[in-house]
């Protein structure tokens, strides 16, 4: 989950799993994936897509969870408010307009079905009636799999995630993943874990019965 493309500094696409296709992305297809570990993203601006299974994988421990000293500052003024699943459609339209992203078409179109039948979500931080940030990512039983942010006002995608950490809390969600560790992630206890660790929780979680909303 990142607000620059995950596709800089892989090391090679063997090292992480990857598998290349053409054609269209399905529900099912995606919602298995994620159960075992792979993810999709488009790899070039042809529009093939990459199945992808980082080794080290990132998560944030949901028990761990660190807000910084000065963003906590920023929650205390209580500049933002936050809804969920209000505007998906923009959401991830706003995470894919970067010059450089991994969010083509055919990702919008899939994961926006994905949100229709209760899959995918989004967290927005709202501000004076505008989206000032937000993310959006995929549950699956008691695991959210983190997929990319974005934000127009300063700290919204941090709101945000702060946010989306009290919701999986609350839910008694047991997995939160991130996909490749950033600093960004780091500051709020982002680790990494080898990708058999990874599955070994990823099986666990998935099987939780959980309701994201």
């Amino acid at each position: 989950m990142r607000e620059d493309s995950p596709i800089e500094g892989l090391r090679s696409p063997e090292s992480q799993g990857v598998q290349k296709q053409i054609g269209l992305l399905t529900p099912a297809l995606i919602l298995h994936g994620y159960t075992r570990g792979i993810f999709p993203m488009a790899i070039n601006r042809g529009g093939d897509i990459g199945w992808f299974s980082p080794d080290p994988r990132a998560i944030i421990p949901l028990e761990h969870f660190h807000v910084p000293h000065a963003l906590g500052r920023v929650l205390r003024k209580q500049l933002f408010e936050i809804k969920i699943d209000t505007c998906f459609s923009e959401v991830i339209e706003a995470c894919a307009k970067r010059e450089d992203t991994w969010i083509n078409r055919e990702i919008i179109e899939s994961y926006t079905r994905l949100h229709q039948l209760g899959y995918a979500h989004s967290v927005e931080a709202w501000r004076e009636r505008k989206l000032a940030g937000g993310l959006y990512g995929i549950a699956v039983g008691g695991a959210f799999f983190g997929e990319s942010m974005f934000h127009r006002e300063r700290d919204a995608s941090k709101i945000a995630l702060v946010a989306l950490v009290q919701h999986l809390r609350e839910r008694k969600f047991a997995l939160l993943d991130t996909q490749w560790l950033t600093p960004h992630l780091q500051q709020f206890g982002g680790i990494e874990i080898s990708r058999n660790h990874y599955l070994r929780l990823l099986r666990g979680a998935v099987e939780l019965p959980r309701k994201f909303v």
